[in-house]
């Protein structure tokens, strides 16, 4: 029957194939830009930073290693995201020149500071230097990241995900192992000082 179909339709003239639709017109792409000074929010940095201040944060150290060996960098943008799966995640400058290093590792360690460690933050937060220069460490069993001696607690992790977030990225890691001491108090940071917990 089809094929009877078929040789009446070439005998007619008629096409026995049906016509190939025409793409649909693609919408037209919003143009990339930049922001514009016109969409900027009129506030100044230091005012930004001042408020800001006001939210008091623990203080850590997010270590990693690479090919040329230990990198890491002061970090008070640290937080836990998820319990199942167990994520955490940071923020670090788009600018940092740690952060690649971190990145190409694939892996870091979190280490949670204490209220003695003032000095050993304030070493990690200068660009630039050997950070590690009189550092004791060990490896974080997981990812042998560096884990920074008599620190109260760490986190081991995988770069889960990184996602941008302004002029910083927002690291997401996947947790691989953890410790903590049983007692010890954290290191704060209030309103551009250190700080501890008054009991």
């Amino acid at each position: 029957m089809a094929a009877t179909a078929v040789r009446y339709l070439r005998s007619v003239g008629a096409a026995t194939t049906a016509a190939p639709e025409t793409a649909p017109e693609a919408l037209p792409r919003p143009d990339l830009r930049a922001v514009r000074d016109d969409e900027r929010l009129p506030i100044a940095p230091a005012e930004f930073r001042r408020v800001l201040g006001h939210f008091a944060s623990g203080v850590t150290v997010v270590t990693a290693r690479d090919a040329d060996g230990p990198t890491g960098f002061a970090c008070q943008s640290f937080a836990s995201l998820s319990l199942d799966p167990p994520l955490v995640s940071f923020m670090v400058a788009r600018t940092s020149t740690t952060w690649p290093r971190i990145a190409r590792a694939g892996v870091f360690c979190v280490n949670i500071l204490g209220a003695d460690q003032g000095a050993l933050c304030r070493g990690f937060a200068v660009s630039g230097a050997d950070k590690f220069a009189g550092v004791a460490y060990g490896e974080a069993p997981a990812t042998g990241s560096p884990l920074l001696d008599s620190v109260p607690a760490w986190i081991d992790c995988r770069v889960h995900a990184v996602h941008t977030g302004g002029d910083h990225l927002i690291v997401v890691g996947r947790v691989t192992a953890l410790g903590a001491e049983e007692d010890g108090e954290p290191l704060l940071f209030h309103r551009g000082v250190f700080g501890r917990l008054s009991r």
